[in-house]
């Protein structure tokens, strides 16, 4: 069992049976979102909060296709509050490293 993604939501959206998809799909997720959302400390510190906004802003789905619900709303919480993106970047950054755990564990149990 995953605490931070849901097996069932990413067989819902990527196809229960198309596992070459969802192994394309799943590591397209973390070359591309979880990659850009590791990194949004980089752009608080150039006081880059549009890019902050912007890549939580196109992460929202993807939580939703891996069932990370708590990180999504991290996600809209970041979004209209810029004032409190430290502490809620910290609990992301926790976020974000189970959920690449669970991802890649996934990925190979999907083999």
């Amino acid at each position: 069992m995953y605490k931070f993604i849901s097996e069932q939501s990413i067989y819902q959206y990527f196809g229960e049976d198309e596992p070459e998809m969802i192994r394309e799909m799943v590591q397209i997720i973390l070359e591309t979102n979880i990659k850009d959302l590791k990194e949004l400390d980089i752009f608080y510190k150039q006081n880059s909060y549009t890019t902050i906004k912007n890549l939580c802003h196109k992460a929202k789905p993807t939580m939703v296709y891996i069932g990370a619900l708590k990180t999504r709303k991290i996600l809209e919480e970041i979004e209209k509050n810029p004032s409190g993106f430290p502490e809620l970047n910290e609990s992301l950054q926790a976020d974000l490293i189970g959920i690449e755990t669970e991802l890649n564990q996934f990925l190979i149990a999907l083999n």
